[in-house]
């Protein structure tokens, strides 16, 4: 218990948003038509009118750590054991944890009109992102402190830092199509965070030693700063993790899609471009101290735990900040060649590291399909996803992972590379009315209505008369 005390204290393992499972894009499913806002989400002649997921989730939970820390966590994860007896230490060797999750609890999408396809869509998803950058000695001093006599005692192994945000997201989107073969869409959020944690410890000092008793001593000396909502559990609540607004946030998103008359399909997106205001009992903690732990094995769980906490939270002070979201800019390019579709994606962060290049080759067979997705991570590592769908105009279920071989090797030692694991999954069923095309139908959408007009072209037009 006392080694995971510490290592929430040290290295402040929290959460990033890699993988964006992209193998959904272009799928015209319900996730795909949220994520990607100028999406079709219906069929003329097949669709119902309304879809939902009927709080089923889509779910997706990825994490990924790369470093030399991987060996303890994979004996942890099969054997059950914490050995850092070989992980070196005295150089300062920095790993990196990646964990995110994105989850739609409710979505529900409109077919609005024919005449330009309108969609409009509302959505609730819950979402985490992050990073966390740690040294191999913020490691191994949980299993043996006595290997850190020998080294110099102010060289800084221990500067880890990290940052970790979790919010509700509350979505209004909308599409249109600007012509026969070119579409715009946004997607408009309000943003409740739920809790945030940043740690930034940018120097630090550690010495073992005997006293004159001959007893070990602890001396763990620490300077920077730390965000957090919460530092205990008294601290939390029920509405803690409800979306009350007591940290409020909006963002936006919009894009574009674009079909050739040769069937090439373009896509590009700027997503979640956004902020969140945390609110003034967040503590915002400047530090710089050292605890001086005599005999620790001889301590309870509790008091060396408030030893460590202490350097950090003796001088708690209280202030809100702003905090960005993790925007993101991707495009995507594709073309169908009879049941094959190659699709290559480029994303990239915009505020914080981190990116991707994926290929997607999917292989589909009347309703169902298997994609096939490797993908060049620009934190430095290679995934590979794999995908299975069963898609009808009115049905879709999916499940699929980001990072195939990991994991299936999560509980293996003879894993290599980086250690990581993905899964996501959904379901999405349309209702109501047939959407049908206005020769088909006594009553349209969008049919007969002269005075409707696009919201792209007025809003491009009102741009133009101001410039």
């Amino acid at each position: 218990m006392r080694r995971f005390l510490i290592i929430c204290v040290l290295l402040s393992l929290v959460l990033k948003t890699e993988a964006q499972q992209y193998g959904l894009f272009n799928t015209r499913t319900l996730f795909d038509a949220f994520e990607n806002p100028a999406q079709k989400a219906f069929v003329l002649d097949s669709s119902r009118k309304f879809a939902s997921n009927f709080l089923l989730p889509y779910l997706s939970l990825n994490a990924t750590n790369t470093g030399d820390a991987n060996t303890v966590f994979r004996r942890a994860i099969s054997d059950n054991v914490f050995k850092t007896s070989d992980l070196p230490i005295g150089n300062g060797t920095l790993n990196h944890a990646y964990q995110n999750s994105n989850i739609y609890l409710l979505t529900f999408r409109i077919f609005q009109s024919y005449k330009y396809h309108k969609e409009m869509g509302f959505s609730w998803q819950v979402r985490t992102d992050g990073i966390a950058n740690y040294t191999n000695e913020s490691l191994a001093i949980l299993n043996d402190y006595q290997r850190f006599g020998n080294i110099a005692p102010d060289n800084n192994m221990f500067n880890n830092n990290g940052y970790g945000q979790s919010y509700h997201q509350f979505s209004f989107t909308y599409r249109e199509n600007y012509t026969k073969k070119l579409a715009f869409g946004v997607k408009l959020s309000l943003l409740s965070g739920i809790s945030y944690n940043k740690l930034d410890i940018n120097g630090s000092s550690f010495s073992a030693y005997k006293n004159a008793a001959g007893q070990d001593v602890f001396d763990l000396g620490l300077r920077g700063t730390y965000k957090a909502t919460f530092m205990n559990s008294d601290e939390l609540s029920t509405n803690t993790f409800m979306p009350t607004f007591r940290n409020p946030g909006a963002s936006i998103g919009f894009g574009t899609t674009y079909t050739s008359k040769s069937g090439y399909f373009l896509m590009a997106n700027i997503k979640d471009l956004g902020f969140i205001k945390w609110n003034n009992d967040t503590h915002n903690i400047p530090f710089n101290g050292r605890a001086i732990i005599e005999n620790p094995d001889a301590l309870s769980t509790h008091d060396f735990k408030k030893k460590i906490t202490d350097i950090v939270t003796l001088q708690d002070a209280k202030s809100g900040f702003y905090s960005l979201t993790n925007a993101k800019a991707d495009i995507t390019a594709s073309k169908s060649f009879g049941a094959y579709t190659p699709m290559l994606i480029l994303s990239k962060n915009l505020f914080f590291k981190g990116g991707d290049a994926a290929f997607v080759n999917t292989f589909k067979y009347n309703e169902f399909s298997a994609s096939l997705i490797p993908d060049y991570n620009f934190n430095g590592f290679f995934m590979t996803g794999l995908q299975g769908m069963y898609k009808t105009p009115n049905f879709e279920a999916f499940l699929g992972t980001d990072n195939l071989i990991k994991t299936i090797n999560i509980k293996s030692n003879s894993a290599s590379g980086y250690y990581g694991a993905s899964f996501y999954m959904g379901i999405g069923i349309k209702f109501g009315g047939t959407v049908e095309h206005p020769l088909n139908s006594s009553h349209m959408p969008g049919v007969g209505d002269e005075e409707e007009r696009s919201f792209f072209k007025k809003l491009f037009h009102l741009f133009e008369e101001k410039n």
